[in-house]
C-alpha cells in the first residue's frame, strides 16, 4: 500500500518522472556502453574528419558529429556517461559516508572529540569547494579515482552539519534516555534508533549530491586537472575542444547538454524525495 501510494506521488509530478527517465537514459548508456556505442571512444576513423582537417558535423553516419581528432562524438558521449555516473556514485556515496560518520559521532557522543570535529567541520566548509578541489586535484596526480576522492574530500561537511544537527536532537529524546536507563549499549541505541532515522537524509542527500557531483568533476576536468584523456568524460571533452566553439559548436553543445540535463534530473529526482521522506516538506508545493 505504501508503494502504491508512492507511486501516486511520483506519477502527480511529471517534470519528476521526466527526471526520472533522463536518469535512467544515462544510467542505461553507462551500463550498455559497449553495445550502444557505435565506435570506440578513442578510435580515430579514417574519414571521421573533413579534407581541411576539421570536424565533422552531425550526419547519418556521425549523429552527433566528430571531434577535432576525428572521434565519433556519440561514442565519447555514451562512454563519459560511464566516468561521470562513476565518479558521481563514487565519490557522493563516500561523502555521505564521512557526513553520517562524523555527524553522528560529534551529535551524539558530543565533548571534547564532537567539539573537535565540528570545529574542523566548519573550517573546512570556510574553504569554497572547488578552490579546495582544484587544489588538491593539482597537488595529486589527476585520475578517474582521484577525482573521485577529491570531491569526496570536500562534500562531505555538509552531510555532517546537517547528521549532527539530527543526531543531537534525537540524543534528548526520552525514548533513547530510556533505552539508556534500561542499559542499552552505544551500538544498540545508534544502530536501532539513531541511523535508522538518518536514512532518509542520507537518501535525499546522496540524489542531491550527484548532481553537485557531476557538475564539479566536469568543471575539474574542463580546467585540465579531472579526468585526463583519452579517457572521455563530458567535462574533458568540453576543455578539447573550447577552442572550436565558433567553427563546430556541437563539441561543446552535446556534452554540455549532457551535463545539464543530468545534473537538473538529479536535483529534481532529490527535491522529490525530500518532499516525500521528510513530512514537514509536505503540502509546501
Amino acid at each position: 500500500m505504501a508503494a502504491l501510494n508512492t507511486f501516486r506521488a511520483l506519477a502527480r509530478r511529471p517534470v519528476l518522472v521526466a527526471g526520472l527517465l533522463v536518469i535512467a537514459t544515462v544510467a542505461a548508456a553507462a551500463l550498455f556502453a559497449p553495445w550502444l556505442a557505435p565506435y570506440a571512444p578513442d578510435n580515430q576513423i579514417y574519414d571521421g574528419l573533413s579534407l581541411e582537417g576539421a570536424p565533422l558535423p552531425p550526419s547519418h553516419e556521425f549523429l552527433l558529429g566528430t571531434d577535432t581528432l576525428g572521434r565519433d562524438l556519440l561514442s565519447r558521449l555514451i562512454y563519459g556517461a560511464r566516468t561521470s555516473l562513476l565518479i558521481g556514485l563514487v565519490a557522493n556515496g563516500t561523502a555521505v559516508l564521512i557526513g553520517l560518520t562524523v555527524g553522528v559521532f560529534a551529535g551524539y557522543f558530543g565533548g571534547l572529540p564532537g567539539g573537535l570535529l565540528m570545529r574542523f567541520t566548519d573550517l573546512m566548509t570556510a574553504f569554497p569547494a572547488l578552490l579546495l578541489a582544484i587544489v588538491l586535484a593539482a597537488l595529486l596526480k589527476p585520475s578517474l579515482w582521484i577525482v573521485a576522492m577529491v570531491i569526496a574530500m570536500v562534500n562531505w561537511v555538509q552531510v555532517a552539519r546537517i547528521a549532527y544537527t539530527e543526531t543531537r536532537s534525537l540524543a534528548e529524546r526520552d525514548f533513547i534516555l530510556a533505552e539508556r536507563a534500561m542499559g542499552a549499549g552505544h551500538l544498540r541505541i545508534l544502530g536501532r534508533h539513531i541511523l535508522p532515522h538518518l536514512v532518509p537524509t542520507a537518501i535525499v542527500w546522496g540524489t542531491l549530491g550527484i548532481a553537485t557531483t557531476v557538475l564539479l568533476e566536469a568543471t575539474l576536468s574542463f580546467l585540465g586537472i579531472g579526468v585526463q584523456p583519452p579517457e572521455p568524460s563530458w567535462g574533458n571533452i568540453v576543455f578539447e575542444s573550447q577552442s572550436y566553439f565558433q567553427s563546430a559548436p556541437w563539441l561543446v553543445f552535446f556534452p554540455g547538454a549532457a551535463i545539464l540535463a543530468t545534473a537538473l534530473s538529479f536535483n529534481l529526482v532529490g527535491d522529490a524525495l525530500r518532499d516525500l521522506l521528510d513530512p514537514t516538506q509536505r503540502g509546501r508545493d
